[in-house]
């Protein structure tokens, strides 16, 4: 049989296609009152953990990856996997976002 090679593409075809730029879409107002826009759940613990620390965290949330031996990497395994407890997790983020809110809202009618 005889050995069939296939053509091979010189640089100029290959180079011919060019890469298509990805558009990207302004932001709706709906998203732009959304907290959660732009802002992953990486982000979320981080400013959790920041702000209350892993502690207030466990006894708040009573979720295990809080209380024992808490880390970034297993709590954020444990979150993208249990719905439940990312809304649990969500709800907390919102409740400190409306303390920080109140916090800015005092200070400035002082």
């Amino acid at each position: 049989m005889p050995n069939k090679q296939t053509p091979s593409k010189t640089p100029k075809e290959t180079e011919q296609q060019p890469k298509a730029k990805r558009i990207r879409k302004p932001a709706t107002e709906a998203q732009l009152n959304n907290p959660f826009h732009g802002v992953k759940l990486k982000q979320v613990l981080e400013r959790l953990v920041a702000h209350y620390g892993w502690a207030y965290l466990g006894e708040r949330t009573n979720l295990r990856c809080f209380i024992y031996n808490p880390t970034m990497k297993s709590s954020l395994g444990f979150l993208r996997r249990t719905t439940w407890a990312r809304e649990h997790v969500e709800d907390l983020y919102l409740d400190m976002l409306d303390d920080i809110k109140d916090e800015k809202e005092e200070e400035e009618a002082k």
